[in-house]
Parts: C-alpha cells; sequence; structure tokens
C-alpha cells in the first residue's frame, strides 16, 4: 500500500498519485505514456479531467474528444469513459463524491 502523493503503477504505461481527500471532494494526477490506454469503465462519482501537459482522447459515452494543456472535460456521474494518450500526458482528475476504491489503495504517512 503507498501513502498519499506516492506514484502507483494503474496499467501499462499509466501512474497515479493520489492526493489526501477532502470530505467530499478528492484529486489525483495521472502521468500517461504516448499511447497508453485507460480502459472504459463508469463509476457513480462526477470527474472533471484537466490537462496539465499533452494531449488525450476522452471517450464519454461513445463520443470521442481531444483535449489538450490547459483544456479540460466533465465526466458525469455513471458515464462510460475511456481514455487514450496522444502524447505523453499528465493530468489532474477530480471526483466528488470521494473515490472510496481509490482511497482504498492508499495511506496517511
Amino acid at each position: 500500500m503507498k501513502a498519499y502523493g506516492e506514484w502507483q503503477q494503474a496499467g501499462e504505461g499509466i501512474r497515479r498519485r493520489i492526493h489526501a481527500p477532502g470530505k467530499g471532494i478528492m484529486s489525483m494526477t495521472i502521468d500517461f505514456r504516448t499511447g497508453a490506454i485507460g480502459a472504459a469503465h463508469s463509476h457513480p462519482h462526477e470527474q472533471i479531467t484537466h490537462v496539465i501537459d499533452g494531449r488525450l482522447r476522452l471517450t464519454v459515452e461513445g463520443e470521442a474528444f481531444e483535449i489538450g494543456a490547459g483544456e479540460q472535460l466533465y465526466v458525469p456521474g455513471g458515464a462510460v469513459h475511456s481514455v487514450e494518450a496522444l502524447a505523453d500526458t499528465l493530468v489532474l482528475e477530480i471526483f466528488t463524491p470521494l473515490r472510496e476504491d481509490l482511497l482504498a489503495t492508499v495511506r496517511e504517512r
């Protein structure tokens, strides 16, 4: 188990860093290598994906969006979504309510 703020492998070419949460909101940083794929999935949480650097193709409910540095996309709770890194990409993702499934993979330092 990793501490808050430590990098974790989250798939081939993908690593994530889960930040200490608030009472009902949380964030994590994700580092994608070019060509990395985040498989289609859904969760009941609302999500904002903000690209810090690089470029992604984010598909939400079958509609593809390409977003780059400084851009963000809202993903409604329950929406099926996936991601493909079109370049080495760093993103900040924000969730509400808390993603207990992600928080279970980390501990306080």
